[in-house]
């Protein structure tokens, strides 16, 4: 191990790797992201009506929610084993398995958020003549919103990391640098560059969704002080 990391042909740390390789890292950090906020936008249309079903329907919570656990713990070569015949070698394999991890979370917070609307608030907006739709637009998703948006964030974050896995079919961002370099007589700053570019684009998305989180809903912020 101290051969390999004073082995200065292959360092771990080489500004020089970054310079020469800008445009292949640009191009993987733009599929990273393509890849993540694409998972993520499909994990929520399908959370939607699926929260939206169990809020009618209080008796498929269980079922809803235990489903969606389940698929969670499909291991994600397995998954994407089980996709790749369906769509091939395509970013769909990596989109919908990915979106099927971010959709326990995603959902879970959802339901949990409308869940926690106060029953006097809903009574409230009843006897005042709105309708169910009105009242899910105007009163329970924005008061349900931070936990919603918390949900989405710590999706996204998981995500960004899980993308990787997409490099088993030529599509995983950051994820295919790191296997290429493993490939590649394991180039030891390629595996770093990616890694370090993969956490860094995490850190970013974090950062984004707090303050989206902030933004979107104020008055946690009058809540916490």
């Amino acid at each position: 191990m101290l051969d390999l990391l004073a082995d200065a042909s292959n360092p771990w740390l080489s500004w020089k790797y970054v310079q020469n390789n800008w445009e292949e890292l640009v191009a993987a950090g733009q599929e990273h992201i393509y890849l993540t906020v694409s998972s993520v936008v499909l994990a929520i249309l399908v959370s939607i009506p699926l929260a939206i079903l169990v809020r009618r329907v209080p008796v498929l919570t269980g079922p809803i929610l235990g489903l969606s656990g389940i698929l969670y713990t499909i291991p994600s070569l397995a998954l994407i084993s089980l996709l790749w015949p369906i769509f091939g070698l395509s970013p769909w394999t990596v989109i919908i398995a990915l979106a099927v991890y971010a959709l326990l979370v995603v959902l879970r917070n959802i339901v949990v958020g409308l869940q926690q609307v106060p029953g006097d608030v809903l009574d409230a907006a009843n006897g005042m003549g709105l309708t169910d739709r009105q009242i899910l637009a105007r009163v329970s998703l924005p008061l349900a919103l931070p936990t919603i948006l918390a949900g989405i964030r710590i999706a996204t974050v998981s995500t960004v990391g899980m993308v990787t896995i997409g490099a088993l079919v030529g599509y995983g961002g950051f994820g295919t640098l790191i296997l290429s370099g493993f490939q590649n007589n394991f180039w030891h700053a390629q595996i770093l560059t990616a890694t370090l570019c993969c956490v860094l684009l995490a850190v970013v998305f974090e950062l984004l969704l707090l303050i989206v989180e902030r933004v979107a809903a104020p008055w946690t912020r009058k809540q916490a002080a």
